[in-house]
């Protein structure tokens, strides 16, 4: 199949767009590996250093194993990240059986937003993402590596590796996931019991029971939010092995799988035969393929600031208007919560990525002529990995969809454009997932209520304020005021205003959730508020469009490009519970629409 015009035109701007960046990156990256295995150059000294507490110093002293760095986000507070415990000696087994062996090259920090939702440690959620790519940079800095196997799931650990990764792109990476927990109460079920709290119709025991039974075991949260969201993009740009986004933790199959991607890892390196760097697989065509899984899945808007930081890691520039083009082109194939009731076990069950990238290559909606830690050419991925005798193997992945409530063909899609769209007018640039929210409610006008702070949406929702439709306006919530938190906790209290009736949207520069759902939300607004941007310029009473259909984001007030922007105290942001090691990131921020990003 030819490759879509679409696809084609907007692979070709972002190449040309990104030519002189890309150029400059290929080259740095061309002289850090000119001189072959850097682990070569080190002193005897140097590398003593490096392998004395090693069982098989003598193997990396004396032989020309390729030594692995294990880059983890374990801790036991994150259930996605609970089964990297026991990875390393996992991993170190695994190198020794594929002729390596294999050390831990650092620890990099892993932060649940599902535990800071609502608190001031949120605000320090974004920018965590730059510190894990600085740590995980330091784990490298050691020169003693010849591939790096990456342990990260969740919502900027993924991110945060990719771009260390990218930086150290001379040197191949695979990364290893572990998988979502199992099915517990369905989600659907679960937001209507917060919904219910919220209203004040059940108490807190009945919130925390149902709450308990969703998150209950180790692996990912099961929702299609931005870790599993994660979990599909290293799939659909190649960092995974095919098939293995989704498979259970603590099971055989995810173990083999494990064990197979630190035997590729010591495949990849130049030691060997199939030499394949970060640098060759992170290309304009990875970021694309990317960018049509986003759109295909309903995936997370928190990848919207993820992925132009992670491309510009990698020499590539990309913009919104690559995102919305690519959407328009890109049916919505698959409903999973919060876009559907399903859930990631369901999704893959149905078919799952496999499925998904065999029907996008089909339809010429995906690059096939890509690199990948798994060879050449997108079609690997169409396999499912699966144990035949305690040996595993790669099959055939289903040709068609095994439940088309969940997941359908491309020719047969739950609609005909993609999750994401952008929007752009007079109040800036914003994103919506449009693909959770009721079709008619793509179009919102309203009179704004506007607040400085989320807490303040909350009094004013009890203090039963919400009588007509509105448009609730949260400003000041942008990287540069205060590390732009998600505002996932107004969810529940917006949710409830729909259900009585009132037409309810939010329009704010900050971020919401990768499992917000049903409430129209232009997020991401840019420039934000507290660099004078036009939220600034906003008034309780102005006449708000919010049009996901025609991708419009206006104020209708005669006055309102004459306004002076107005500005907030921010003092309170910056200090307690760690703001104040964050000063410098929220002076530095690039804008939202580049990635928020410090450290590139």
């Amino acid at each position: 199949m030819a490759l879509h015009p679409v696809i084609d035109r907007v692979t070709d701007r972002i190449r040309e767009r990104s030519h002189p960046r890309r150029t400059g990156y290929l080259s740095k990256i061309a002289r850090a590996g000119e001189d072959g295995p850097r682990r070569a150059h080190l002193s005897c000294g140097n590398q003593a250093h490096a392998y004395a507490a090693m069982e098989d110093k003598a193997d990396l002293a004396m032989t020309a194993r390729p030594n692995l760095g294990i880059v983890t986000a374990y801790n036991d507070m994150l259930s996605a990240h609970q089964p990297y415990e026991r990875f390393p000696d996992l991993i170190r087994r695994a190198a020794h059986a594929a002729g390596a062996t294999a050390q831990v090259a650092g620890g990099v920090p892993a932060m649940c937003d599902g535990v800071t939702q609502g608190r001031a440690g949120m605000e320090l959620s974004l920018f965590s993402r730059d510190v894990i790519a600085l740590a995980a940079g330091v784990a490298m800095s050691h020169d003693v590596f010849d591939a790096a196997v990456c342990l990260g799931i969740c919502d900027k650990i993924v991110p945060g590796l990719v771009i260390a990764a990218a930086t150290f792109g001379h040197v191949p990476a695979v990364f290893l996931p572990a998988g979502p927990m199992p099915s517990g109460l369905p989600n659907d079920e679960k937001a209507k019991v917060r919904q219910d709290f919220a209203a004040g119709k059940i108490g807190r025991d009945k919130l925390m029971a149902a709450e308990m039974a969703s998150y209950h075991a180790p692996g990912t949260c099961t929702f299609y939010g931005t870790a599993n969201t994660n979990q599909m993009l290293m799939e659909f740009m190649g960092l995974q092995l095919p098939g293995s986004s989704f498979v259970n933790p603590n099971t055989p199959l995810r173990e083999a799988l494990t064990v197979a991607g630190v035997a590729r890892a010591a495949q990849i390196t130049r030691l060997g035969n199939d030499y394949t760097p970060v640098s060759a697989i992170l290309d304009e065509r990875a970021f694309v393929n990317g960018l049509v899984g986003l759109m295909a899945t309903g995936g997370s808007t928190n990848l919207v600031i993820h992925l132009p930081a992670m491309a510009r890691a990698a020499g590539i520039d990309l913009d919104l208007q690559d995102f919305h083009d690519i959407s328009q082109a890109v049916p919505l194939m698959a409903r999973v919560y919060p876009n559907g009731l399903a859930d990631v076990n369901h999704f893959h069950a149905a078919g799952g990525l496999g499925f998904l990238i065999g029907q996008l290559l089909e339809a010429g909606l995906l690059h096939p002529d890509v690199r990948t830690v798994a060879g050449e050419g997108l079609d690997r991925y169409t396999a499912e990995p699966r144990l035949a005798e305690g040996a595993l193997t790669w099959v055939e992945g289903p040709g068609e969809s095994l439940n088309d409530r969940i997941l359908r063909p491309a020719a047969d899609p739950f609609a005909a454009t993609g999750g994401l769209h952008m929007l752009a007018g007079n109040l800036g640039r914003a994103v919506i997932k449009a693909s959770a929210v009721k079709p008619e409610l793509h179009v919102i006008e309203a009179r704004a209520r506007v607040f400085h702070d989320q807490n303040a949406v909350k009094a004013a929702f009890q203090a039963g304020e919400f009588t007509d439709d509105t448009i609730v306006v949260v400003r000041f919530q942008g990287p540069r005021a205060n590390g732009m938190p998600e505002l996932h906790s107004l969810t529940p209290i917006l949710s409830v205003l729909l259900d009585r009736g009132v037409r309810v949207a939010l329009v704010t520069d900050g971020r919401m959730s990768g499992a917000s759902g049903k409430v129209p939300a232009a997020i991401h607004v840019s420039p934000e508020a507290a660099t004078g941007g036009p939220l600034a310029r906003l008034r309780d009473g102005d006449l708000v469009r919010l049009d996901a259909v025609k991708g419009s984001l206006d104020c209708l007030e005669p006055d309102f490009a004459a306004r002076e922007p107005v500005t907030a105290d921010l003092s309170g942001n910056a200090e307690g519970l760690g703001r104040e090691l964050f000063a410098a990131f929220r002076a530095h921020a690039a804008p939202v629409d580049q990635g928020a990003g410090i450290v590139v």
